[in-house]
């Protein structure tokens, strides 16, 4: 399981989640934030500096690295960072350049949590694909979009077709080898 990086500001600086799930904050020294929900961890946070070290805090805590994986039949395949921890598995897809034209439109979102991956099926030709908990992507989420029956079919039969093309062409060969014989 991959822990998630969390910048938490001060004064503009970024502290960032180690793989143990602390970060190391001037003064009160490493604090443990994985595992927590963000408001959970803006508490604890607030807690820990008022009053002793800072009068009402302001505390905000966003994910720096956030990015989700775009694969299947699309135009650009790849990891994309997000900078606004907001986009869903739409716009997700745009960045990827879009769907290829003989993209179906059957969407997979696979998520990670508590160390369980989840499948979300989604079809983008439904209203139903707005209320999905995967319609807005979570960090390092992965979208699949599947090929459409039709492209499946015409490269295997691509195959096919070449593979009897050149025995009929060996069988040609052969047979007018054996005619001049």
């Amino acid at each position: 399981a991959s822990h998630a990086s969390v910048a938490v500001r001060r004064h503009q600086q970024t502290y960032l989640i180690d793989s143990t799930g602390y970060i190391d904050f001037p003064v009160l020294g490493p604090i443990k934030l994985s595992g927590l929900t963000r408001t959970d961890a803006i508490d604890f946070l607030k807690n820990k500096l008022s009053p002793e070290y800072i009068k009402n805090p302001t505390i905000n805590i966003k994910i720096a690295n956030f990015s989700v994986t775009v694969l299947g039949d699309v135009k650009k395949p790849g990891r994309f960072t997000i900078p606004n921890e907001r986009i869903s598995v739409i716009e997700a897809i745009g960045l990827a350049g879009d769907l290829n034209m003989s993209g179906i439109r059957n969407i997979e979102v696979k998520r990670e949590s508590k160390n369980k991956i989840t499948t979300f099926k989604l079809d983008l030709r439904s209203n139903k694909v707005f209320s999905s908990p995967a319609y807005y992507l979570q960090q390092n989420d992965f979208v699949y979009v599947e090929q459409n029956n039709a492209k499946v079919q015409s490269a295997s039969s691509n195959t096919n077709t070449s593979l009897f093309i050149s025995i009929t062409s060996l069988l040609i060969t052969v047979a007018s080898f054996l005619i001049r014989l």
